[in-house]
């Protein structure tokens, strides 16, 4: 039996969650949220349904890793720090070094930090995570997983960019995707579900919450995804614009006297999607509500997320030349009913009947009929257990 902790690292927050291996039993999951802005919270859930949450004031990571590693030995969650003997981190980009998870080491620390450009909401509070338990948790078995490793089985047609080939070899500009541990942990979850081996599938993985994205999944590897060079692009996402002209960019610039091009991303990331279109919320539950009230913009925010769902599905069918099964997984993906049903209605035309019952109730698993002709799964997402299943392979070949 073994524990490992594993690190979801944000620019303002620290997602964790404990397991014991090999059995696959959560003992432990938790946020510190706000870290380094007013207003800072640690909740833990732990044992039999027993809670921890406290405002106190966290100003940076690593104040945050010392409180959490305090609190799972003041809670009792474990009696030494050493019970820990495995540590997973969740990073963003990998760029081209990494394809597939790797144990940590100075090497790696290097290449993370090379590549942060490529997210830089994301890799350096993914580095920030890592240095900071590498000082509380010197001896545990470090690892780093990458959401863009699972999109390194891309063929180059769909990688590649229609940019300067130089841009490529000297740069590495082509697209990367990302949520590709959570692409590959429901695709082979699917897989299961409909009693099949993934390697005869084809899939289509759609991923939506605040940040969203559609893989193609042919084979059990990723054939396509969304997102492009950064999360950036793709869908309609909470508050990133995803796919515009780029030549929008210089025009608006200029209209509004934006002199910097790290304003610009600032607004595409932070001010754009659902929230942009809206004005009322990035939270689909509210423009949910909203669409119901007759708000205009909250509806075109959902119809036009729907639609960009809708033809990545499309797009996506047509390069694999057929589909199997669609998922849908993460937060709005998971938990919003309508949202799916809006997305299962628009693609009767392939012959897809669903469960009314079933997808209201958030069921767990297949919820089309067995008379559609295309299979379409509900399922949660556990980026967690599949670090931790990554942790336990590296172990048991080092």
């Amino acid at each position: 039996m073994e524990k490992l902790l594993i690190i979801n690292s944000g620019s303002s927050s620290l997602k964790f969650k404990l397991l014991v291996m090999p059995e696959e039993k959560e003992l432990a999951d938790g946020l510190v949220d706000r870290i380094g802005i007013a207003g800072s919270k640690i909740k833990i859930k732990y044992g039999d349904g027993k809670k921890y949450e406290q405002a106190e004031e966290i100003p940076d990571h690593q104040v945050a890793v010392d409180r959490l590693t305090f609190l799972l030995k003041d809670l009792g969650i474990v009696q030494e720090l050493t019970e820990i003997t495995g540590v997973g981190h969740r990073v963003v980009a990998g760029g081209e070094y990494f394809k597939g998870s790797v144990v940590v080491d100075d090497e790696v620390i290097k290449h993370i930090d090379e590549i942060a450009d490529m997210a830089p909401l994301h890799n350096p509070a993914n580095l920030m995570g890592i240095k900071a338990f590498k000082k509380i948790l010197p001896d545990a078995f470090a690892v780093a997983s990458f959401d863009t490793a699972f999109h390194q089985t891309m063929p180059a047609v769909n990688y590649m960019y229609s940019t300067p080939y130089e841009w490529y070899q000297d740069y590495s500009v082509r697209r990367y995707g990302a949520h590709g541990i959570s692409h590959q942990y429901v695709s082979q979850l699917a897989a299961d579900k409909l009693g099949k081996p993934v390697t005869d599938l084809k899939l289509i993985t759609c991923h939506l919450g605040a940040g969203s994205s559609i893989c193609a999944v042919k084979g059990g590897k990723s054939f396509d995804i969304s997102m492009g060079f950064t999360p950036l692009t793709g869908l309609t996402m909470a508050t990133r614009s995803g796919d515009v002209d780029p030549s929008l960019l210089g025009y608006i610039m200029e209209k509004l006297n934006i002199n910097s091009m790290d304003e610009m991303l600032d607004i595409l990331n932070h001010k754009s999607g659902l929230l942009g279109v809206s004005g009322i919320s990035s939270d689909m539950r509210d423009l949910l509500e909203a669409k119901e009230s007759g708000d205009k913009r909250a509806s075109l925010a959902v119809d036009i997320f729907v639609k960009n769902v809708v033809k990545y599905i499309g797009e996506y069918i047509a390069e694999m030349g057929g589909v199997d099964g669609i998922v849908f997984t993460a937060g709005i993906g998971e938990n919003s009913s309508p949202v799916r049903q809006l997305i299962m209605d628009r693609l009767a035309y392939l012959g897809i009947k669903y469960d009314a019952a079933k997808n209201d109730e958030n069921f767990d698993g297949v919820i089309s009929t067995p008379e559609s002709q295309v299979a379409v799964l509900r399922l949660a997402t556990n980026e967690e257990l599949m670090i931790a299943r990554d942790i336990m392979k590296l172990k048991a070949e080092a």
